[in-house]
């Protein structure tokens, strides 16, 4: 698969949508004997990319996957481009500086980066000295022009910039030329413990010039490139994005000769790999695991991602603006049992999380849920009085001011049978304490343009992906600032919470810096800002013969190296 998503990944996806220790290489599927969801959860450092040196691959061949919306946005730190599909397309043609090894931690990249050390802790200086071969694809060296537009736009400083976040941008105090053009120095005004994200990909200075150009300029294309892949060919009629190799590029030739990704109905996927249309699909639901298991051209690739399964509640609209009916949801789904669902006929039960901001298996994870851990009807139905929902009788939604308590659960139209299945087991959760839930579905192509990134919906059910730098999640919590909500959808957030998270970003002692993280998951937990449901897991259903792909985890896949073997 793609470069999964990282530092300014930001992004949700649909339940239903495929993305992103040695390697297990050989495809087994891990099943337990019974193959009813016996087996162990894959430790953090996980990954199965069926590895092999490039003597072992041919050159040529196309590599095709399934997306799961048309892309109408580019830019990856726009509010709009935080859609996952578009920003791993982008991670594949922009410059990336800093690759990560399968723990998740990021290393430079020797293709752009000489090298990129911190020269100064007091005031934090960050040196990068960039490869004198890497460029733009309109010719110009990647330079400190790019980095310096690249600070500005995402500083938070001119509103007009709709950026998705300004996380560390924001503790810059100056970009400056080295002792040459190759080197760009960063000097911070507080630390920042995940300098690393930043300039991650790394985009043009004309990107960033203005807030027209960074708003409006990349809808719709990626007119300025630079990594070993281009794009090809846009076409709208058959929605696919063919990337091609850029036959200017300095470093190792892709092996493959094109890259297509194609937007599809989710419920399609499955079929049309079967039907040997697409070369991967998703097998992390237990329909497609049963359908995709029984096919003898097919390795199953398991790893260990950051990737949680989150209930969002919106907290700007209707009953849930108050904090005590969003309590009130949380107390009253039972997230075991939506894991439990999600594990059925799988080779491992999905593990719940009691956290928002660390995984179960990685460093730092506490249960911070609290008095939220357990499903309480009771203490839900007490919230809800103490609200002023009266109960109305059995089986009718609770009532204040003669109105009904009901909400709007928004999913997308070809939401995949297992996300159906949850939405009806939370209508019916949430219906036993008095709260009536109406699911809608749309258009999958506008479910995140106009609707979760609007906060068009009371609840919608996503999945938050590749937060391994701890200071990334802050986009998700943070106060939002004018019409700017970044990713916090719901905005539901506090002053509290925003220290917290920030005092935690510029701590570079880590035992204290996940202290102040889980001190804040804590406070967030209490908000009723959202409620993670489960980790989901990472497998991976992918064409045998296809070598250096698959289930990364935590790590990268180096797209040069994708390719089918000889």
């Amino acid at each position: 698969m793609r470069r999964p998503l990282r530092a300014t990944a930001l992004a949700a996806v649909t339940i239903s949508a495929a993305l992103v220790v040695t390697a297990c290489g050989g495809g087994s599927d891990g099943s337990s004997e019974d193959g009813a969801g016996g087996g162990t959860a894959p430790a953090a450092g996980a990954q199965d990319l069926n590895p092999h040196p490039v003597n072992d691959l041919r050159q040529g061949g196309t590599y095709k996957v399934a997306i799961q919306q048309w892309i109408n946005q580019y830019n990856p730190n726009q509010t709009d481009g935080t859609q996952g599909d578009a920003s791993a397309i982008t991670a594949l043609v922009e410059p990336d500086l800093f690759t990560f090894d399968a723990k998740g931690v990021p290393h430079s990249n020797p293709d752009f980066l000489a090298s990129a050390k911190v020269v100064s802790t007091d005031p934090q200086v960050v040196s990068y000295e960039l490869n004198p071969k890497a460029k733009w694809s309109d010719g110009k060296p990647l330079g400190v022009a790019d980095f310096e537009a690249q600070w500005k736009a995402l500083s938070g400083k001119d509103k007009a910039f709709q950026v998705a976040s300004t996380s560390g941008y924001d503790q810059i105090a100056k970009v400056e030329q080295g002792k040459d053009e190759h080197e760009v120095r960063v000097t911070f005004a507080t630390p920042f413990a995940d300098w690393q994200m930043l300039f991650d990909p790394l985009l043009p200075a004309s990107l960033n010039a203005t807030p027209d150009s960074f708003n409006k300029s990349w809808a719709g294309q990626a007119p300025v490139t630079g990594n070993a892949w281009k794009v090809g060919a846009y076409d709208k009629t058959a929605k696919t994005i063919t990337l091609v190799p850029d036959g200017n590029w300095w470093g190792e030739k892709p092996r493959l000769d094109k890259y297509i990704f194609w937007a599809m109905d989710s419920r399609a996927r499955t079929d049309a790999y079967l039907n040997k249309e697409i070369d991967e699909a998703p097998a992390a639901t237990p329909e497609a695991y049963q359908r995709l298991k029984g096919d003898k051209d097919t390795d199953f690739r398991i790893g260990a991602r950051w990737d949680q399964v989150t209930l969002s509640m919106n907290g700007a609209r209707g009953p849930l603006q108050d904090v005590r009916a969003r309590q009130a949801v949380s107390l009253g789904v039972d997230r075991e049992a939506l894991a439990t669902v999600a594990g059925k006929d799988m080779p491992f039960r999905p593990k719940a999380v009691n956290n928002h901001l660390f995984m179960p298996n990685q460093e730092g994870y506490r249960d911070n849920a609290g008095a939220f851990a357990r499903r309480d009807v009771a203490r839900a139905k007490k919230l809800l009085d103490e609200a002023g929902w009266k109960e109305e009788g059995a089986g009718k939604p609770r009532a204040k001011d003669g109105k009904p308590l009901v909400l709007e659960y928004v999913m997308p139209a070809d939401a995949v049978p297992l996300a159906e299945d949850q939405a009806k087991l939370t209508q019916q959760m949430l219906g036993e304490i008095g709260i009536k839930v109406d699911l809608r579905k749309v258009p999958a192509d506008d479910y995140f343009d106009r609707y979760v990134h609007r906060g068009n919906y009371d609840l919608t059910q996503f999945r938050q992906v590749d937060r391994i730098y701890r200071s990334s999640s802050y986009r998700d919590y943070r106060q939002p600032d004018g019409d700017n909500a970044f990713n916090n959808y719901g905005r539901v957030s506090s002053p509290e919470v925003d220290k917290l998270m920030v005092e935690a970003s510029r701590t570079t002692d880590i035992s204290k810096q996940i202290a102040l993280y889980n001190e804040a998951d804590a406070r967030i937990w209490e908000l009723g800002h959202s409620v993670p449901l489960y980790q989901r897991p990472q497998i991976t259903a992918i064409r045998k013969g296809l070598a250096n792909a698959g289930a990364p985890g935590l790590g990268d896949e180096n797209s040069v190296r994708i390719g089918w073997l000889k």
